[in-house]
């Protein structure tokens, strides 16, 4: 029996999240490209094409997906015959694997992970440490499964300690539209059922990275009480009328995955975590013989797909006037032409401290008649402006949307998702406008920059303040000057249209 060699497995976990940063697994693509060709929806279709054109780039030009490349999680199933030939722990050289991952000069990737959470929260520079998970079973390999978790994605985990006799379906319904499309549907939903409440969480985490299948099994018939579950709710879910980036349409899930586990008596904990349209996720077993090979995916497996933008209008960025805004419709597409800037959480948290003091905004940081692009790109490699550069969720910059409009002139905001209450409001006050673009499409996205500099804040990192000059940068009106909100509008009515459940999005 072969010892589990240390720079094996380091070399392991690296080389698998480099490999999920640019490949979607081919039966993501293969489930999206099913709904894109159904989808009845044009902003929807619009959507998922982006997001299929995107993943093609990036499997071309080993780019990441998505400019959140992710928190690190790893299950272990270590047997317990295995033999390590190393000097770190597990755990570091998880860390080791990872550091290397996201270090990596050739595919740069985005470090997310702050340290002292509740505090300071220090950017830790590496995308270290991982979240890791490891169980001793029989045997003499060591079994990982690995995934790259979106922030808007995890944020919309939910969990619910249920009483035994109520139904798993209607609080599944009942939650998913709450968690709005900051997530970027379509993707999956990740159920665990059972165990207690932290047991039900680890369960629909490990959900998430099972293998889409949810065809087959229609095709088949369910054979047992989970399948019937998962047919379900894979069902009332679409029916929900969410659609893709929550722009109304057939399909918000590509699967329902389900995993249970015996709980109490008293009991019945629940959790749903989604993946996203940026869906990242590896599984291989080290036996010894080496580090893993992951087998490359053929390209003929991608749609060929050449975006549609002929009806979209042009938008000249530069000298953009408020009256200019009037004649934008909420699900219309724009093609954005010249200067914005950028700026998410850190950055709006110190332009309100700023403004609340009565201070100047650094030089640079000129926002009137101005849009401001909610991202954190991805460092570049040699050749790029930018590295994959999508939006982030808006509603996390909601809380300084009327200090914003109120105080610098800002005629929009670039992000993705729906807007808050308080936010739309503003907005209609301000006669501003808010637009999206594709969750899911950062490459894609990049490519329409043409010159970026960091002007402001750059101690932030990733969330300092950069200038963009954008080139025909793919948006859609989400919220016109009037206040009117596609993500309110459009699920109502494509699920109106399904006309399968009588459930309200509000």
């Amino acid at each position: 029996m072969n010892p589990i060699r240390q720079e094996d497995f380091i070399s392991s976990i690296a080389d698998a999240l480099q490999f999920i940063s640019y490949y979607h697994p081919a039966d993501f693509i293969k489930a999206l490209n099913e709904a894109y060709v159904k989808e009845q929806s044009p902003a929807a279709k619009d959507a998922m094409e982006q997001i299929l054109i995107n993943s093609r780039m990036c499997a071309e030009g080993k780019r990441p997906i998505c400019q959140d490349t992710g928190i690190v999680t790893v299950f272990l199933k270590i047997g317990m015959d295995v033999r390590w030939e190393a000097t770190l722990s597990v755990t570091d050289m998880v860390n080791e694997g990872v550091r290397r991952a996201y270090l990596q000069p050739d595919n740069v990737l985005r470090a997310s992970i702050l340290a002292d959470p509740a505090g300071k929260r220090i950017n830790t520079k590496d995308n270290t440490p991982a979240v890791v998970h490891m169980e001793v079973v029989k045997g003499n390999t060591v079994e990982v499964e690995l995934a790259a978790k979106g922030g808007g994605s995890e944020a919309k985990a939910k969990f619910a300690m249920l009483n035994p006799a109520d139904s798993i379906v209607d609080w599944v319904l009942s939650v998913v539209p709450t968690m709005g499309a900051g997530w970027c549907p379509p993707g999956i939903l990740g159920i665990g059922i059972g165990g207690t409440a932290e047991k039900a969480m680890l369960l629909a985490k490990q959900a998430c990275m099972q293998a889409i299948d949810i065809q087959e099994l229609l095709a088949r018939g369910p054979q047992n009480a989970l399948e019937q579950l998962r047919l379900e709710l894979f069902d009332k879910v679409n029916a929900l009328g969410i659609g893709a980036q929550g722009l109304g349409g057939l399909t918000t899930v590509l699967d329902v995955k389900i995993l249970d586990y015996p709980t109490h008596a008293a009991n019945k904990p629940v959790a749903v975590i989604p993946n996203c349209a940026a869906t990242r996720h590896a599984h291989f077993v080290l036996d010894g013989s080496g580090p893993a090979q992951l087998t490359t995916p053929n390209l003929a497996d991608w749609p060929q797909i050449v975006q549609t933008v002929s009806n979209a209008r042009r938008v000249n960025l530069d000298g953009l006037r408020k009256e200019d805004l009037e004649s934008w419709q909420p699900g219309e597409t724009l093609l954005l032409s010249g200067t914005l800037l950028t700026g998410r959480d850190a950055a709006h948290k110190r332009i309100v401290e700023l403004l609340n003091n009565g201070q100047s905004l650094p030089a640079g940081v000129e926002l009137a008649n101005k849009f401001i692009y909610y991202v954190g790109p991805v460092d570049p490699v040699p050749g790029e402006v930018v590295g994959p550069a999508g939006p982030t969720t808006a509603t996390r910059m909601d809380a300084f949307t009327e200090k914003v409009l109120e105080k610098t002139g800002l005629l929009g905001m670039i992000g993705k998702a729906e807007r808050g209450s308080k936010a739309v409001a503003a907005i209609k006050k301000h006669k501003a406008v808010y637009l999206i673009a594709v969750g899911g499409a950062a490459y894609l996205v990049s490519k329409a920059i043409k010159q970026a500099r960091v002007v402001a804040f750059a101690d932030l990192g990733m969330e300092a303040i950069h200038e963009f000059v954008v080139e025909d940068m793919p948006v859609t009106v989400a919220v016109d000057c009037r206040g009117v909100s596609i993500h309110a509008r459009a699920p109502r009515e494509w699920q109106t249209k399904i006309g399968k459940i009588p459930v309200t999005i509000e």
